[in-house]
């Protein structure tokens, strides 16, 4: 009896060992703010082909955009250099799990899905989901509950058709351009994504006479960072500085350099940057 109470303890010992050690271990691994202020970079998912989020400027051939901006903002806060991940909507999540980005700052919509695989900072933009049509087509939004509908693959928009319009057909496209291009060529009626982006598509696209975008909201989206799973220190780091950007009026700025007055797709900034 007394040996198997002399066991049992040692047991007990070596498996409180054993936790420890795995508590240790997992916080030595979720600690990427200090991996990336000692390595001077922070690796920024973004995209390049979403504007005004991101996409290439033709003259300089640098990544710009709204996304694009902020993370420029967070980097400086974190007093490192910014590197520019380009990605699309299905590679966002993958990028960041693999260590290829430290964040992701391309207009990925909080949803409770993805917040199972990763962490968002507080929303730094609210918008809602629209249709692109053509300018012959109806002005109803469920007049296209049974048509022929182009979303970017592995969006909340192409997620949100098939919850609104389970009878329509959703075809995915690697990014806006191509579902655009699908739209002008006939094979969708219709294309579905974030109000602003569509604006800035129809803005730049030459014949923008053909289109319209619809009234009625599919659903509204609230945008944040994306961090990895356990990462609370750069969790908190990036949420302080989204917060002092709205209070500082930064955000403000670099939304009207984006969606402002001047720009060729304006829309009213209808939120605010708040703590949660």
């Amino acid at each position: 009896m007394a040996a198997d109470k002399k066991s049992y303890h040692k047991l007990a010992l070596a498996l409180g060992l054993l936790a420890a050690g795995g508590m240790l271990s997992a916080q030595a691994q979720a600690d990427r703010l200090a991996d990336i202020k000692a390595a001077g970079v922070v690796k920024v998912a973004t995209f390049d082909a979403n504007p005004p989020f991101g996409s290439i400027d033709a003259k300089t051939h640098d990544i710009v955009g709204y996304d694009v901006d902020f993370a420029n903002a967070l980097a400086k806060a974190l007093g490192v250099k910014l590197e520019l991940v380009a990605t699309n909507p299905a590679n966002r999540i993958p990028l960041l799990q693999s260590g290829k980005a430290d964040l992701i700052v391309a207009d990925i919509t909080i949803t409770p899905e993805r917040a199972q695989a990763i962490d968002f900072s507080t929303p730094y933009f609210v918008t809602g989901q629209q249709f692109l049509v053509p300018a012959t087509s109806s002005d109803k939004l469920d007049e296209y509950s049974r048509a022929r509908i182009g979303a970017v693959k592995g969006t909340t928009g192409e997620q949100a058709l098939h919850q609104r319009f389970p009878q329509s057909r959703v075809l995915s496209y690697d990014d806006i351009p191509l579902a655009l291009t699908a739209l002008r060529n006939g094979n969708v009626q219709a294309i579905t994504q974030d109000s602003p982006i569509l604006a800035g598509l129809l803005a730049q696209a030459p014949d923008k006479a053909n289109f319209k975008i619809l009234p009625d909201l599919l659903s509204k989206e609230e945008i944040g960072v994306g961090v990895k799973k356990g990462e609370t220190a750069l969790l908190k780091a990036v949420n302080d500085e989204l917060v002092n950007l709205e209070k500082t009026g930064q955000a403000a700025k670099i939304y009207d350099v984006w969606f402002g007055p001047q720009t060729a797709s304006p829309q009213p900034r209808g939120f605010k940057i708040e703590a949660q």
